[in-house]
């Protein structure tokens, strides 16, 4: 299978399905990533937390981790809207590499740049047969996240860190909170299935 998981910033498709992929990966599949954010960013006063290029750096090195082929976007961080620019970029990738199975944001994230980029993904990847929606943060929003498709990650959990790991600069932003957070979703999504621990998605489609 051809695989694609879009993410609107580097570090979102490593704690929202980075299990998920690391398994495809092991299984032979042909697994792609698209960033559409350079994902550097500032804060409200003015101050760089996090450059351009260090974030490009780590999502490369996180990829590598998981052994997935990163496509770079060029989008500015929190300027992502849901526009052809956005939706063609998606477009192509889909047709170029063939892909039948999406990951993508979850629409109901409260994030500006995940929802555009969950917009776009539901857009340009209407006639991908698999799609599949996931979370990568852990602020409530008014809907209701409607996970009702799992993954068994209980062998790729390590990959899935070590992934988060490699984003140093928000690992010193953010400490273990990241890893403790995800850590127990997967544990809890696994108790739920019987599994140790397990990656939850919000279906879309999922054509045989």
């Amino acid at each position: 299978m051809n695989i694609l998981a879009i993410g609107a910033h580097f570090d979102d498709i490593e704690l929202g399905c980075g299990g998920t992929l690391a398994k495809h990966v092991a299984n032979g599949d042909t697994v792609y990533a698209y960033v559409a954010t350079r994902s550097g960013f500032t804060n409200h006063q003015n101050i760089e937390i996090r450059s351009d290029a260090k974030a490009t750096l780590e999502g490369e090195n996180a990829m590598k981790v998981l052994g997935v082929k990163l496509i770079k976007g060029s989008f500015k961080t929190l300027q992502v809207e849901f526009t052809d620019d956005l939706n063609l970029e998606i477009l192509k990738i889909v047709e170029e590499k063939k892909i039948d199975t999406v990951y993508s944001h979850w629409m109901g994230d409260i994030h500006h740049d995940h929802q555009a980029v969950a917009r776009a993904s539901l857009h340009s990847c209407r006639h991908v047969p698999r799609q599949l929606l996931y979370r990568s943060n852990w602020y409530h929003s008014n809907l209701d996240f409607k996970g009702n498709f799992y993954v068994d990650i209980s062998n790729f959990w390590k990959l899935k860190e070590k992934a988060i790991q490699a984003h140093e600069s928000e690992m010193e932003r953010t400490g273990s909170k990241w890893i403790e957070f995800f850590k127990n979703e997967a544990k809890n999504a696994g108790q739920r299935t019987g599994v140790d621990k397990a990656e939850i998605f919000e279906v879309v489609k999922w054509l045989d």
